[in-house]
């Protein structure tokens, strides 16, 4: 079939050769994330000011690998090999890091080089409340989204893209508080949709994220769009939404101002945990606080629970509080 002719198809739309490769491109590049796709692209681009050819074989890999041993996590190396991975299947090649040399060259880095991976501090309830206290006297733009930017990203167990991504046309308001139906998130690329709902807080509370969010959107008077945006220092919010690094920034910087010693250890993920760890202390079932989290995995939020309980349910303590 010559390049640009129509095909011919009873009962659907004609499409030439060269607009069917256009939708085939476009339903490979669907089908990777957006932070996937920009990781792999970081790999290659690595590899290659490395001094690393592409495609490449599996001794080349190997010495990409020793180069860079004692200096990258074997988790980094580890990533960097799956993108190398990738990009030989997607361009027809073979795969040199399926050789066994290599495998086998990561495993031994791994086991030499190994370091336990650095997790975000789970940010307690009575920490956030301590942060939402330290932003009742602050009534500019800022402080108002920051509010309800903590509370929401709580609440709601959000990842930190996910934040960010928030749209208005997400959120519904019903007589018992706020449901917010996600179209995308870390677990759902497909797109099925994701709903959280938040209950409003009890009156005379500390925290209320759907009231905190509520008095932002009246503020900014966002009516559509992304919900939380850049507030420049004369007050002006733009139309873009925040990037997701910047949820880091926001935690910390209020973290700061409510003199929490941990900041340095906190970041986006700190919101999961902290919803996973405090829900569970205060009586919440497993199942509602992995549907409130989205988690897929039933260990990942045993996980949370366990290092909730990690004082609580303890051999060693139940030696150290026994009777003589």
């Amino acid at each position: 079939m010559p390049n640009g002719n129509p095909v011919n198809r009873t009962g659907s739309t004609a499409l030439s050769e060269l607009e069917l490769q256009d939708r085939h491109r476009r339903f490979l590049s669907a089908a990777t994330s957006d932070n996937t796709r920009r990781a792999y692209r970081s790999a290659i681009r690595h590899f290659q000011t490395w001094g690393g050819i592409l495609p490449c074989d599996p001794a080349l890999v190997i010495r990409y690998l020793l180069s860079y041993a004692q200096e990258l996590n074997p988790r980094t190396l580890a990533l960097r090999l799956t993108a190398l991975s990738q990009w030989h299947q997607f361009q027809g090649f073979a795969d040199p890091t399926a050789n066994p040399d290599v495998r086998k060259t990561l495993k031994g880095i791994g086991r030499t080089h190994g370091k336990p991976k650095k997790k975000a501090k789970a940010l307690p309830i009575e920490d956030l409340e301590a942060m939402v206290i330290a932003l009742q006297e602050d009534a500019s733009l800022q402080g108002m989204r920051n509010k309800a930017l903590l509370q929401i990203a709580f609440f709601g167990a959000f990842r930190r893209s996910e934040v960010a991504a928030l749209m208005l046309e997400e959120l519904a308001w019903e007589p018992h508080g706020l449901v917010i139906t996600l179209s995308r998130s870390k677990t759902d690329q497909d797109g099925q949709g994701i709903v959280k709902a938040i209950p409003y807080g009890e009156p005379g509370g500390i925290c209320c994220p759907a009231t905190a969010l509520k008095a932002w959107l009246t503020a900014s008077e966002i009516t559509s769009g992304p919900v939380f945006r850049r507030v420049t220092r004369q007050g002006k919010i733009g139309p873009d939404p925040l990037y997701a690094g910047s949820i880091n920034a926001i935690l910390k910087a209020c973290a700061a101002a409510a003199d929490l010693p941990y900041v340095p250890e906190l970041s986006g993920h700190s919101f999961r945990r902290g919803l996973a760890t405090s829900a569970h202390r205060a009586g919440a079932d497993f199942k509602n606080i992995k549907r409130q989290g989205g988690w897929r995995h039933d260990g990942t939020v045993q996980g949370y629970i366990d290092e909730a309980n990690q004082f609580e349910e303890n051999a060693a303590g139940s030696l150290l509080r026994r009777k003589p």
